[in-house]
């Protein structure tokens, strides 16, 4: 779905049978197809095109783009310097906004957590302000899909990216000083958003988590990764202690990917640092591992790492998305509090918390494989095929030392 006809408008273009798109692009010179490429993207125009279209139109660009929305570096300082006279004309408009109808109510809850079924605005409404020490969200990416809430997935563009600002807004209210949130979503729609973080919050990083799905798209590079920003309140987190991953090793034969060189001594006998880009969290396709029919679900090692580099035990997780409930068991499995909501049903998350000791033992195996060089399987298979490991190393250095 694209814009509304907000470029159409602004000129006075009518697309629809009888309408005048034609007539314009003729004595434009600019082609009807570039028209329409231009107002379903909401895009202004630049260059020959630019000068073209506002002289047919007899329109600046300045109001061109004050009336497609799209605000460059000197309409955003004329607001500025006159923000006292449009502040009057901004508030009344607020008022018209319908607000939302409140009806959130508790789903279930756990020794640890809460889950509300309801439209997530209806639960940030009574949060308090400044209560939540990490916030995790996947929303909707807008891309038609059916979800059981039966919410439409297919809004105009600019709709969305409003939606979106709204619940970040809110949840920036309720992050602590020193939280973190992290915003899960194609690079598309995060490109858009960060905008709306940056007025709030302070960037630390985009992590591109490497997932692959479904064929290539015919004329496009193959989108393998999806986008999770990474930002907090304040200048500096609360907690930031990231785990450290196992070195690369063949998996056949244990050998070094890597030549480390004469470097081996100087490696870290707790891992490897982690970089934001992720390779080693696989899609969730496996029976045993699903929990949601039809529909795609995040892995449990995703928010088991997010979780445990921006919080600590007893501290409270906030996910306002609550789909299979995967932020939920892995922040109840790591002894954090938790508080979430799913305006569909509710079931499958609850069903899911009867798994719960199913899902202790896929944690501890994730777990069993990160913050060591070499993991003990690993070292084992090394050690058998005098390859070596960080106390072969040391003991060889100790002598010359």
């Amino acid at each position: 779905m694209g814009y509304s006809d907000q470029f159409f408008k602004a000129l006075g273009i009518r697309a629809d049978g009888g309408g005048n798109l034609e007539k314009f692009a003729k004595q434009s010179g600019v082609s009807a197809k570039r028209l329409k490429y231009y107002n379903e993207n909401n895009l202004v125009p630049t260059g020959g095109d630019l000068n073209k279209i506002i002289a047919t139109a007899n329109i600046s660009e300045l109001l061109l783009r004050l009336k497609m929305g799209r605000f460059d570096k000197d309409i955003i300082e004329a607001i500025q310097n006159n923000s006292e006279v449009i502040f009057p004309i901004i508030e009344e408009h607020a008022k018209t906004i319908e607000p939302h109808a409140n009806s959130c109510t508790l789903a279930f809850e756990t020794k640890l957590g809460k889950l509300y079924k309801g439209d997530c605005f209806d639960l940030l409404k009574i949060m308090d302000s400044d209560s939540v020490d990490l916030v995790f969200a996947d929303p909707p990416f807008n891309l038609s899909k059916l979800y059981p809430s039966e919410i439409n997935d297919n809004i105009r563009i600019e709709k969305y990216i409003y939606w979106c600002q709204e619940w970040i807004k809110e949840c920036a209210r309720v992050l602590k000083p020193g939280g973190a949130i992290f915003l899960w979503n194609l690079p598309k729609w995060n490109v858009a958003l960060t905008s709306c973080l940056e007025g709030m919050l302070t960037f630390r990083h985009w992590i591109a988590v490497d997932i692959k799905y479904s064929l290539p798209i015919q004329n496009r590079l193959y989108p393998s990764h999806y986008s999770l920003l990474y930002y907090i309140k304040g200048d500096k987190p609360n907690t930031f202690h990231p785990d450290r991953l196992a070195m690369d090793v063949c998996p056949k034969c244990y050998g070094d990917i890597k030549d480390y060189g004469g470097y081996k001594d100087k490696m870290n006998p707790t891992g490897v640092n982690i970089c934001d880009i992720w390779t080693d969290i696989a899609p969730v396709r496996h029976a045993k591992y699903k929990r949601r029919k039809g529909s795609n679900e995040l892995s449990l090692k995703l928010l088991d790492r997010i979780i445990e580099m921006a919080s600590d035990e007893g501290d409270l997780v906030f996910d306002p998305f609550g789909g299979s409930g995967t932020t939920y068991m892995a922040a109840e499995l790591k002894g954090r509090r938790w508080v979430g909501c799913e305006i569909g049903p509710c079931d499958v998350i609850q069903d899911r918390f009867s798994l719960i000791k199913e899902e202790q033992k896929i944690l501890e195996g994730y777990r069993s494989t990160i913050n060591s060089l070499f993991p003990e399987k690993t070292r084992l298979e090394r050690v058998k095929r005098g390859l070596w490991t960080c106390e072969s190393v040391k003991k060889k250095k100790q002598p010359n030392e």
